[in-house]
């Protein structure tokens, strides 16, 4: 049995506003091991977010189902872990609040609850900035907040919803460094959703390429690039020929989509 199970799961959002039905995802089936950190890429508005909603258990199906080791998926769970692209920390709290806040709605214990977050404040390079409040942080800082709140819970998957595509170039890069890191301490099981070639290929173990709406998956690619991976691996040639590849993909995709007008 896959860790994570999706099969025929498909998404059809009903009329509204006398806009008729939109079939947001076709059926997609698809199955991840444990430990695997899948990239998902696809043209804009081809139901990547609907599926890791899905996932989540944010949204329902409308056919199929989504199993994780065996248990189908019916609501939102602390055993998977999402991290959102806006930065969704309350802004009531501070840092290690925020870290917390899950492990207090668990009860855990204070003197348990403080080991977990100050470890994760250290691992993602926050140590000084636990009583700050969400105003006082970059975007990168509120992420790495938001990354290190999703693992306290020590959620058996984490989904991932372009984390980082409010960030700049240089802050994208040195975020995707630290989850790539932490993903080679932890082994979790990632889906992450991105619209960044380099981005994806640089942190996954398997890309997934989405057809245009209705989203079914289009095209699966294992990433044989070896761990660890510095930054410098998106110059070698192994790199390049994926990107090309992935680039081809997906531009024939956003060539049908906009052929079809949708």
């Amino acid at each position: 049995m896959s860790f994570l199970e999706i099969g025929g799961v498909a998404r059809t959002f009903p009329p509204a506003h006398g806009r008729p039905a939109l079939p947001a995802l076709a059926p997609v089936t698809l199955s991840v091991a444990r430990g695997e950190f899948v990239t998902i890429l696809g043209p804009s508005g081809c139901g990547k977010s609907t599926l890791l909603r899905l996932a989540a258990g944010l949204d329902a199906p409308s056919a199929g189902a989504i199993r994780l080791e065996g248990r189908t998926i019916t609501g939102p769970s602390a055993e998977r872990g999402m991290v959102f692209q806006s930065y969704t920390l309350f802004p009531w709290l501070t840092v290690e609040e925020n870290i917390r806040f899950g492990l207090v709605e668990k009860r855990v214990p204070a003197a348990e609850q403080a080991r977990i977050s100050a470890d994760l404040i250290a691992r993602v390079g926050l140590r000084g900035f636990e009583r700050h409040w969400p105003r006082q942080l970059s975007g990168g800082m509120q992420q790495r907040t938001a990354l290190a709140r999703a693992l306290a819970n020590d959620p058996a998957i984490l989904l991932l919803d372009e984390p980082f595509g409010a960030l700049d170039h240089q802050t994208r890069e040195l975020m995707q460094e630290l989850l790539a890191a932490i993903w080679q301490a932890d082994r979790k099981t990632v889906l992450f959703v991105t619209h960044d070639i380099d981005e994806a290929i640089f942190l996954a173990t398997r890309v997934l390429v989405m057809t245009a709406r209705p989203g079914a998956v289009k095209c699966d690619l294992d990433v044989p690039l070896a761990w660890p991976r510095p930054y410098t691996v998106k110059t070698t040639p192994e790199f390049a020929v994926l990107k090309a590849r992935l680039t081809e993909e997906i531009r024939a995709e956003v060539l049908r989509a906009a052929a079809l007008g949708s």
